[in-house]
């Protein structure tokens, strides 16, 4: 399914388990705008069908970070899709390319797109295991027996300079570069994709979320929420609100996947 007000792809529910290998995965998504801003920029598919789940958090003027988010998203699930149940590392990685490409090409047949992008994380199940790649800010992370824990490394100034100046985690939250990234789809050739790959547990949640949600919900909340006995629905919906509650001064998405125990 995409989302932001895109139509679903065809064949595909919101909520929806999808038998792969042995694990039976059971996966939602859910958006909101959050309280600050008008329109949603951000984008979500989940695709068990072809055990595809993303979130894109898009950026640009007007309308072009709606725009590139649902591209990339749109690519990503063309080239899964074509490629299904047999998706290397490599694969999406080249998907990552190709939506890139898609995008630089859109921005520059047209004046109103320039300076599009989009933030990228998306999950492959190629059977037991998960493989992951992204590109900017929109994390993946895993929870599993009471811990959660990041799979993705943020492409931002703070991630990648900031830190390794030794600046300290109480200047990072301050400084006036902490909102730049270092890297988006749609930006620049050639694109730097991070890859990743999770082996899954029963019992294991995967959560891919923008930073509208990890930016603004700190990790304890989102360990909690995970660890609780309401169901993934309600997990997510929870994930939205405490976003919210705390201001939600971004466009937030959650998709959250749980493998059978």
């Amino acid at each position: 399914m995409a989302a932001h007000g895109a139509a679903p792809l065809p064949n595909e529910a919101s909520v929806e388990p999808g038998i792969i290998g042995k694990l039976m995965l059971e996966a939602t998504g859910a958006s909101d705008p959050g309280c600050v801003r008008s329109n949603n920029e951000d984008c979500f598919m989940v695709a068990p069908s072809i055990g595809l789940y993303l979130v894109a958090d898009g950026m640009g003027g007007a309308q072009a970070g709606e725009h590139a988010s649902k591209l990339a998203s749109e690519t990503i699930w063309e080239i899964v899709y074509q490629n299904a149940g047999a998706v290397t590392a490599e694969i999406l990685e080249s998907a990552f390319e190709e939506a890139n490409r898609r995008i630089l090409e859109a921005a520059g047949a047209n004046p109103e797109m320039e300076g599009m992008g989009t933030t990228l994380v998306a999950a492959v199940d190629t059977g037991g295991e998960l493989l992951i790649a992204s590109v900017g800010d929109s994390r993946a992370y895993f929870y599993d027996q009471g811990v959660l824990q990041a799979i993705t490394d943020d492409q931002t100034w703070v991630n990648e300079v900031g830190r390794r100046l030794g600046l300290s985690e109480d200047a990072l939250k301050t400084h006036p570069m902490r909102h730049v990234l270092t890297m988006a789809v749609g930006v620049s050739e050639p694109v730097r994709v991070n890859k990743y790959l999770l082996q899954l547990a029963p019992g294991m949640q995967v959560l891919l979320c923008s930073d509208g949600l990890h930016g603004v919900v700190a990790d304890s909340v989102l360990a909690e929420t995970l660890g609780s006995e309401a169901s993934i629905e309600d997990k997510c919906k929870r994930l939205i609100a405490a976003a919210r509650e705390a201001g939600g001064p971004d466009n937030v998405t959650a998709v959250l996947l749980r493998a059978a125990d």
